[in-house]
């Protein structure tokens, strides 16, 4: 029976590819594990391995062919000890003609499926294939999974494939990664537990009675151990860093504050911080660049019309994250008296809500503390949380002189699944044009 060869999805993002090259032509035989095609995708060009023995007997997409959607078949493999000619004239019947390539596929493809080449029926669903190997211990995995396994620091000859014939593939080492797959076992031996934390007697007893005073843990930190764990086992973190200039806005906030009308008792009325400039920027930057003001959903992404910007606020035992709601729309003075209400009622844990709940990005400054630089992460269901360190006199090199100026180190951490890399410099950048140009805010 032909062995369908058929565009494979090399990035859960992936819809449609160009084929660059054939390595394999026509007459050719395939080993399992050739690469016989060089795919390339929205970001690589990718090789593409064989899973099947046998012999290339039609190619249907040529090389440099674009847009060949997901899951479209580009050519034809007879099996071992099959006639080439047959496998090739059957490859028109019922097959999509070059002319159609580029038409959609009939049916949407899974967000990370794999190379594959149809042949044998699949495991019956929910139900993993055991991992094939080729009789000489070498693991099939498509390579993807094969760079993410690397990447994690996994032994791809243990994760589990549930591939076409017990291919590994790109979903299997992200379950494995989160824990949410397990691990093959070497062969004969059982499959491992998921690795647990050691209990609280093991830790107990590497400390000696009498040395310390244990103190259970309330609702809240508990809660928060759990939301942290999920968010760094569930969203992949990616970080960005930047150098921003304060002094302009240091000069803008003393001005500020030095027209505060007074009250009865002389005090002033209010009194701009530097974390209320940061959350006016930020509110600003996610409405100029709006494709970062996202909540990645499993359906699609939720693009927010509004920037409702929370700000971590450090509580007796824990943090609560207030919510700015229309941050972009409020003025400084309207932003500082809210944040302060909002955080005075967090630390005597008051807040609705209502008032912490929802948000699509959140702030978190330990600049206050002289931290100069550190990455904070995600708050669920945020999208980016932006780290704020100490504002401090650093020698910066201006016009070709060395000059002093105020500068504040910031991190951006993405969901990399909303927020790509560069979306996010974009973000940043503009986050850093606002500070750097604290008019820009009042305008």
């Amino acid at each position: 029976m032909p062995i369908n060869i058929l565009m494979p999805a090399l990035s859960p993002t992936m819809e449609k590819g160009n084929l660059a090259k054939w390595l394999k032509k026509e007459g050719d035989k395939v080993k399992p594990g050739d690469v016989i095609a060089e795919i390339e995708t929205d970001k690589a060009t990718m090789e593409y391995e064989a899973v099947d023995e046998g012999t290339l007997a039609k190619i249907l997409v040529p090389e440099g062919a674009a847009d060949v959607p997901v899951n479209q078949l580009i050519a034809v493999m007879a099996a071992e000890g099959e006639d080439v000619k047959a496998a090739a004239s059957s490859a028109g019947k019922g097959a999509p003609a070059q002319a159609s390539a580029a038409k959609p596929a009939s049916a949407p493809p899974p967000a990370a499926s794999p190379p594959r080449a149809a042949a044998p029926t699949a495991p019956s669903p929910g139900e993993a294939a055991p991992t094939r190997t080729n009789g000489h211990g070498r693991i099939f995995a498509s390579p993807l999974a094969r760079r993410l396994a690397r990447d994690a620091g996994i032994d791809i000859a243990r994760v589990t494939g549930s591939g076409p014939h017990g291919r590994v593939i790109a979903r299997d080492v992200e379950a494995a990664k989160s824990g949410g797959l397990t691990l093959r076992a070497p062969t004969g031996a059982p499959a491992p537990l998921p690795v647990q934390a050691p209990s609280d007697d093991k830790i107990r007893a590497l400390f000696e009675s009498g040395t310390y005073d244990f103190v259970p843990h309330d609702n809240m930190r508990k809660i928060i151990a759990r939301r942290l764990v999920e968010a760094k086992q569930t969203i992949p973190h990616f970080y960005l860093t930047m150098n921003c200039t304060i002094d302009k806005l240091l000069a803008a906030r003393e001005d500020i504050n030095t027209v505060a009308r007074k009250d009865q008792d002389g005090k002033p009325a209010w009194k701009i911080s530097v974390n209320d400039f940061v959350i006016k920027a930020m509110a600003l930057a996610l409405m100029r660049v709006p494709d970062a003001n996202v909540t990645w959903t499993e359906g699609g992404m939720l693009k927010h019309k509004r920037a409702d910007v929370g700000v971590a606020v450090a509580i007796p035992g824990g943090l609560m994250t207030p919510v700015i709601r229309h941050a972009e729309t409020k003025t400084l003075i309207e932003i500082s008296s809210e944040m302060k209400d909002l955080a005075a009622r967090a630390r005597n844990r008051r807040l609705k809500p209502e008032e912490y709940q929802g948000g699509s990005t959140a702030i978190s400054n330990l600049g206050m503390y002289g931290v100069h630089e550190f990455a904070a992460v995600i708050n669920p269901p945020h999208a980016t949380i932006l780290a704020v360190g100490a504002g401090e006199q650093r020698p910066i090199v201006r016009n070709g002189k060395i000059e002093i100026a105020t500068q504040m180190t910031v991190t951006l951490s993405t969901d990399h699944r909303a927020v790509d890399g560069a979306l996010g410099a974009e973000l940043l950048d503009a986050f850093r044009t606002f500070i750097e140009n604290p008019v820009g805010m009042v305008v």
